[in-house]
């Protein structure tokens, strides 16, 4: 299965290109002006340290000299991998010239809307 997603917010607006690999997952997201490969975060479920009944991941990221899309690729991987139960990898590379902190903000909650679209096109919903 392959598909891409965006958001329609109007502004600071993000894609996602996802595969499902096996049983696997693998999501680039990018927007902006100059959309690129900024991060990569790979992310594997677990049983969470406070509970273990409950399914957490965990990720290692790399990050391109620069970049900031670290934090971004890690969340979502992380997500990802504990609503899914699977292995995910993510991509990110967004840019916007002289974005502000409330495009930041904008971006960052495109983000979160993304996800709800992914696991919903996947037939799953975050809490």
């Amino acid at each position: 299965m392959e598909f891409t997603l965006e958001t329609n917010e109007g502004a600071y607006d993000l894609k996602a290109g996802v595969r499902l690999i096996g049983q696997d997952l693998l999501v680039a997201i990018w927007g902006g002006q100059k959309p690129h490969i900024g991060a990569v975060s790979m992310a594997q479920p677990r049983p969470s340290l406070k509970d273990p009944e409950i399914t957490s991941a965990t990720a290692s990221v790399f990050c391109f000299l620069g970049h900031k899309e670290d934090e971004l690729a890690k969340a979502v991987s992380e997500i990802l991998a504990s609503a899914l139960k699977t292995k995910v990898v993510v991509t990110a590379g967004i840019h916007w010239d002289n974005i502000d902190k409330e495009g930041i903000q904008r971006v960052v909650q495109n983000t979160k809307t993304l996800v709800d679209l992914i696991l919903d096109r996947l037939g799953l919903a975050y809490t």
